[in-house]
């Protein structure tokens, strides 16, 4: 996988889609583009929301974009047997966004025992995630100290399991749990 950084390229999101998405001036994005494979879309997911997380922290806005840009108008490279993924818009936003709705903690996950105080972090950080469309469509089982994370159905669901997966192990982390692979 490599992360591509496009800088002052409007082309991208000068479509109706990009309009339709309430997206304006958008000139800078991040491209995620990798080998196709078994795990590709969590993959991009995951490390996605890595380099989205550090932007946020350097006062840039972000936006996971899937379908709402031209993709015959970008800048980004695929080499033979890779394919893009998804875009992220970057730069400043008009408003720092609002936040989501969130489904209960109880209807995304299962634990074989009462909830450790590690794992309700973890999920507490998967709830901030974003999914496509605000779905929330994942789930996460705890067994032992093994945590099991699956994606739901619909459009982009593998993509969003990378990304909620980056959220749990931050909530989660200095705790003795490890993925259930």
């Amino acid at each position: 996988m490599h992360i591509q950084l496009c800088l002052d390229e409007p082309n991208a999101f000068d479509s109706f889609m990009a309009h339709y998405g309430s997206f304006k001036n958008v000139k800078n994005y991040i491209a995620i583009v990798g080998k196709k494979g078994k795990d590709f879309e969590e993959q991009c997911g995951y490390w996605g929301e890595k380099v989205v997380l550090k932007a946020t922290q350097l006062g840039l806005n972000t936006c996971w974009v899937a379908l709402t840009f031209s993709k015959g108008k970008t800048v980004y490279q695929v080499e033979k047997g890779e394919k893009l993924c998804c875009v992220i818009a970057l730069g400043y936003g008009e408003t720092q966004g609002v936040p989501h709705k969130n489904k209960p903690m109880e209807s995304l996950c299962k634990t074989d025992r009462p909830m450790p105080e590690w794992f309700k972090r973890g999920m507490e950080a998967a709830l901030l995630a974003p999914t496509s469309l605000n779905q929330q469509k994942f789930f996460f089982t705890l067994e032992g100290n093994t945590v099991t994370a699956k994606a739901g159905l619909g459009f982009y669901t593998k993509l969003d399991l990378g990304i909620v997966k980056a959220h749990f192990e931050m909530g989660a982390q200095d705790a003795a749990w490890q993925w259930n692979h």
